[in-house]
């Protein structure tokens, strides 16, 4: 007579808190937003150990790839807080190809990182179809990605991001501020709120002040809300930049954020050059005077943490400044004229700030 021992109730990999049904249902609900960002390059869809894409090397003489990667800081904090996960994606996406717009380079395909201590799929569903959202803004293809669910590394609520995402530019067309030369122009085009930097201080100035952020903004558009405003998507500047470098010569451009004005712009011109800045060029949008009066943060404060409503700029010749600024303006993105570019000699700040 054989007597099967009794089995065991071992332990799965559900009671260690991760549950891959969970996951493949995900990657069933993503399907058709990830469809939805297919360009021509793609080779493969979701499910494989590695995405596949063909460069046309028939449109360039000599392709460079450029690459980028990057998160969304703590403004997830806040995304979770107010509850909305539905454009912090864009954010996502924005943050890596505003990056390596600022080469000249088209944003080819983008990869995304999600990593939670609890997969809660509708969240993590309105996630990724923010990113979808944020690359067909960008005109690139979400190929691939990763969901990681680490019970113990984050809370059950917690989840973060990481974005990749790669581009080409044709080397007579890079931009790398080497023709950079004083008496350029810096045009400045808007940003949509803070962006993605800055989230650290933002949170403080919301925590010190007990304000809900569900009021509505003095100043802003259409009665909005304080935590709309903060929350607004980082402005994606590819559709309007890339015909501009196709048809003009722009000598720099700067993408910026963590830094502010003060820090990014200087990343792009060249040595023993400097920056002459009319702060009286522009109006500083509502969501920044809030969090100025509200931290009493100095001026100078503002200028190095955040955009203050300056996203993206671009430093031209003087006499090609004209041309293209009515190129922006006809294409519905009207720049602000910043400053110029000035001679700098060792002693004294490379960025001055000045009003007429």
């Amino acid at each position: 007579m054989n007597i099967k021992p009794e089995k065991s109730a071992g332990l799965s990999y559900l009671d260690a808190g991760v549950d891959i049904d969970a996951g493949n249902k995900l990657v069933e609900r993503i399907k058709p937003a990830v469809k939805s960002t297919h360009r021509s390059g793609v080779l493969t869809g979701l499910g494989g150990f590695g995405g596949l894409f063909q460069l046309d090397t028939g449109r360039y003489r000599e392709p460079l790839l450029v690459s980028g990667t990057d998160g969304v800081g703590t403004k997830l904090l806040l995304a979770r807080q107010l509850n909305s996960h539905d454009t912090i994606g864009i954010d996502l996406v924005a943050m890596c190809v505003n990056d390596i717009l600022t080469c000249g380079a088209e944003p080819l395909f983008f990869l995304d990182y999600y990593a939670t201590g609890k997969l809660k799929i509708d969240h993590a569903q309105a996630v990724i179809e923010g990113i979808a959202a944020g690359c067909r803004q960008a005109g690139c293809a979400l190929i691939g990605g990763e969901t990681a669910e680490m019970p113990g590394m984050y809370g059950q609520d917690e989840y973060d991001l990481a974005g990749f995402t790669v581009g080409v530019v044709d080397r007579p067309k890079l931009i790398d501020g080497s023709r950079i030369k004083a008496g350029h122009c810096v045009l400045g085009l808007q940003s949509s709120g803070p962006h993605s930097n800055g989230y650290s201080l933002i949170r403080k100035v919301l925590q010190q002040s007990g304000v809900d952020p569900r009021m509505p903004l003095d100043g802003s558009p259409n009665g909005q809300s304080l935590g709309a405003a903060l929350l607004a998507p980082t402005r994606i500047y590819v559709e309007t930049l890339l015909p501009l470098i196709e048809q003009y010569t722009l000598d720099g451009l700067a993408h910026i954020t963590g830094g502010g004005i003060s820090d990014n712009i200087i990343r792009v011109i060249p040595d023993g050059l400097g920056l002459e800045i009319d702060l009286s060029a522009w109006a500083l949008p509502a969501v920044f005077r809030w969090l100025q009066d509200s931290g009493q943060i100095d001026e100078s404060e503002m200028l190095r943490t955040f955009n203050c409503g300056i996203g993206m700029v671009i430093l031209v010749s003087e006499e090609s400044a004209h041309d293209i600024c009515q190129a922006l303006t006809s294409a519905g993105h009207a720049p602000y004229r910043l400053g110029r570019v000035v001679a700098h000699h060792e002693s004294g700040p490379r960025v001055t700030y000045i009003r007429t």
